[in-house]
């Protein structure tokens, strides 16, 4: 079926929708609406296939044909119309082309004969142009190529320059011949292959000079961790040095200070303190000055510094320096547990004082390539670090000399790092927090060598054959009691043992100092005197007391024990003394604070021990007393057999002991054996085996003691005041004199006044002298006895004498 006319004046975007034209012979009702109904459709172009189904569905096909067979006649009228008027309108537009050809042809004509004549007379014109035009470009174009040589020349010249620098490793002025060729020749390069070559060398000439100098400077940190250590070593040796010439500087002037002391006005000394220089300081201001007498070389650094601040990368290169050495020295921190730390505790703290010897340095020389801040929280770092090894390691350690060792190692590195400004004062508080640590394996340390020392001892006096040995054994610990030096072979009224633990005490004094000194403490006497007064009480003390318990059986064992008390004494003094010294304490402040004999304990001992066994002795020979005729007629005149005997011993015992014991000890062990005495001969009295004894017994016995007083009027050489000594020695018999004195008297009931009896009897017991007094008799009963016969008259005495006895009992 033919499509339906378009009107001629429908709009661009969108067809005018024509409603059908109604047939006057179409079917009515409902064919008649499905037939307007598919007219609009068509004529508005719309889908059909609604009514064709539809029309099947209604079993109706042939009604729809018959419809649009309807519209389609229904519009071929319109058709003929609309041609019928269009026909006329092309008529006469193909006569106007016509007319217009024949114009055009015309036209043609004239066009070409004007070309004909122009080209006749321009064609001689036109071909001296061209020759001039072509004369005018190359002469243009032979400038320009003589300009382009210019510049591509001079730019081939800076070319080999910056070639020449980098063969030569001159980083710096090759970037500055890349930095005027980018500037002044890359951007008029009239050559585009020279262009391109620049565009992509010179990126890669500069990435080039940066892996070379990066690489320059990763050997550097390479090689400077080796130098570090090495140069931590040798400022720690030098802070070493300088501390020894202090220590020597110090014996100079305690021994200024001790003839000074001793009023040796003559001796003229003056001390001289030699200035420290620090061979690790530069005086001036390059990178390598004296630092490079010890490989310390930071040429490379700051070489690749400038070279990264030339590229334009300096924050980064700072960033890349700072974390590379904070990974260098978290490194260094790294323990290794296959070697001890005795071992490697040097390198260890070397290697971190070489660091920041070096860091120190940079700072001060590096133009801004690390700041004091980043210096700052590296050291607190490390000083965190360093107390976090120091403290677990000290925890580990059971041998005092191994915590010396390190200590002196680590307070020589405070003393090299403080010289530089790092604060180390958390370094000297873990010393000092291990101050008591150290001193009690340094303790258990002297108390094994101490008891080693004495159970080594023979109990022998000690023989010094040459001078070097007396030197060594007495005069280094001023044992002697003269300034004369003996004729040798010389015996010593000491035994090995006193030297052997004077150098025992005076090793644990010089570790004690050791290891409180240079730790941040100035005035630490205080504490080495707490120490060592622990040693000699808690050690020293106890271990003698012990060998004495134990150890020590015979007189001569027990004699050459309290020799060594009395010369252990001096060296005691000797032992503050020294402490004070090495302290740094005058010596004349140290005694304003001389405390009592540490070993006093020990001392009695020793003397108890032996007075017991001499007492021992004495009791062997008391036994004699049995002898004795309580109720003889006579007394002997001699003295009784055990007065005799004793006095035999004591002179014997007296013979040897003052060669080696002093006098002072001599006499207390004197002193207690005539007290023993006394006591003995009294206890005779008192005992079950004498129930009666006669005049002429006590007279025995006054003999007896008459004898031991002439002994000890005999001692008076022991004592400087001979009065005061001989007192000394006669009062302790006194209770025996004073007894037998009572028993001699005329007038025994004057033992009732108390003025007498304060001076005459006072060493006397009230209930001794009853005892005593009712065993009293006459030897032939009838002067003294009270079973006589009535007739006799009484004695005097015997009379007083039963008074006094009745009056006593009346008392007590």
């Amino acid at each position: 079926m033919p499509a339906p006319p378009v009107a001629h004046h429908t709009s661009s975007k969108m067809r005018r929708k024509v409603a059908p034209a109604a047939d006057p012979d179409a079917p009515d009702s409902s064919e008649k609406l499905d037939l307007l109904l598919l007219s609009s459709a068509v004529c508005n172009g719309e889908d059909l296939g609604p009514f064709v189904r539809k029309a099947f569905a209604s079993g109706k096909p042939d009604t729809l044909l018959q419809h649009l067979r309807h519209f389609s006649r229904s519009k071929e009228s319109e058709i003929e119309e609309v041609c019928r008027a269009h026909f006329e309108d092309f008529i006469r537009a193909v006569d106007d082309l016509r007319s217009l050809l024949s114009d055009v042809d015309s036209l043609k004509s004239a066009l070409s004969h004007s070309n004909a004549r122009l080209q006749s007379v321009a064609g001689p014109l036109l071909a001296s142009l061209d020759s001039f035009i072509e004369t005018r470009n190359v002469s243009r174009n032979a400038a320009l190529a003589l300009d382009a040589a210019g510049a591509c020349a001079r730019t081939a010249d800076l070319c080999c320059r910056a070639n020449a620098h980098l063969q030569a490793a001159n980083f710096y002025l090759a970037l500055k011949c890349l930095d005027a060729l980018e500037r002044d020749h890359l951007h008029d390069c009239p050559s585009s292959t020279f262009r391109r070559m620049l565009e992509k060398q010179i990126p890669a000439i500069r990435a080039h000079i940066e892996r070379k100098i990066n690489k320059e400077f990763g050997d550097w940190l390479v090689q400077i961790r080796v130098e570090s250590r090495n140069l931590g070593q040798v400022a720690i040796g030098q802070a070493s040095a300088a501390r020894q010439r202090e220590e020597e500087l110090r014996i100079k002037q305690r021994q200024a200070e001790e003839q000074s002391r001793l009023s040796l006005r003559d001796c003229i000394y003056t001390l001289e303190e030699e200035e420290d220089e620090d061979p690790t300081v530069g005086h001036g201001d390059e990178p390598n000055d004296k630092l490079g007498a010890f490989g310390f070389d930071l040429t490379p650094l700051y070489r690749a510094y400038h070279i990264n601040q030339t590229l334009g990368f300096q924050d980064r290169f700072k960033q890349y320096y700072f974390e590379n050495r904070k990974l260098q020295l978290t490194s260094d921190f790294q323990v290794s547990s296959m070697t001890p730390f005795l071992e490697s505790h040097q390198q260890f703290f070397a290697q971190i004082a070489g660091f920041f010897i070096v860091e120190d340095r940079i700072l001060r020389t590096g133009g801004g390539l690390i700041s004091k801040l980043e210096v700052e929280n590296l050291w607190d770092i490390a000083v965190s670090k360093m107390c976090s090894v120091l403290e677990d390691q000290f925890s580990r350690m059971q041998t005092a000399n191994h915590l010396l060792l390190i200590k002196d190692y680590v307070s020589l590195l405070g003393v090299t790092l403080r010289r530089y400004g790092y604060p180390v004062d958390p370094l000297l508080d873990v010393l000092s927090k291990h101050r008591d640590k150290y001193h009690e394996l340094l303790l258990s340390d002297c108390r094994k060598l101490i008891t080693d020392a004495l159970t080594a001892d023979k109990f022998e006096q000690m023989l010094m054959k040459k001078e070097y040995e007396y030197s060594m054994n007495v005069l280094s610990f001023q044992l002697q009691s003269s300034d004369i030096i003996p004729a040798f072979p010389y015996v010593a009224p000491f035994s090995s043992t006193v030297p052997d633990c004077c150098r025992i005490v005076r090793s644990f004094i010089e570790d004690s100092v050791s290891f409180l000194s240079y730790g941040g403490q100035l005035d630490f006497y205080d504490v080495v005197k707490k120490y060592l007064d622990r040693l000699l009480t808690e050690v020293l003390d106890s271990s003698l007391v012990k060998l004495i318990n134990s150890s020590v059986h015979g007189v001569s064992q027990a004699m050459q024990v309290a020799a060594n008390m009395a010369v252990m004494q001096r060296a005691c003094d000797f032992f503050f003394r020294h402490a004070a010294q090495l302290s740094g304490l005058p010596l004349r402040m140290a005694e304003r604070t001389r405390r009592q004999f540490p070993l006093k304990t020990a001392r009695d001992a020793a003397e108890e021990h032996l007075a017991g066994l001499l007492k021992a002795k004495v009791d062997d020979f008391m036994l004699l007393t049995e002898n004795i005729n309580w109720m003889s007629d006579d007394h002997p005149p001699s003295g009784n057999e055990y007065a005799n005997e004793v006095l035999i011993y004591l002179e014997t015992l007296v013979s040897t002991a003052q060669q080696i014991l002093p006098a002072e000890v001599l006499v207390r062990v004197l002193h207690g054996i005539l007290t023993h005495i006394s006591e003995k001969i009294v206890g005779v009295f008192l005992g079950d085996s004498v129930k009666k004894f006669n005049g002429s017994a006590v007279m025995g016995i006054d003999v007896d003691i008459k004898l031991f007083e002439s002994f000890a009027d005999n001692q008076a050489h022991l004592f400087e005041d001979s009065d005061s000594g001989l007192n000394q020695l006669r009062g302790a018999l006194s209770e025996a004199r004073q007894l037998v004195n009572l028993l001699m008297s005329n007038h025994p009931e004057n033992f009732l006044n108390p003025v007498i009896r304060e001076k005459n009897y006072n060493a006397l017991d009230y209930k001794k002298v009853v005892i005593i007094s009712e065993k009293f008799r006459d030897g032939s009963e009838r002067l003294f006895g009270s079973f006589g016969t009535r007739g006799l008259k009484q004695n005097p005495k015997k009379k007083s004498l039963d008074a006094l006895i009745r009056r006593l009992k009346d008392v007590s």
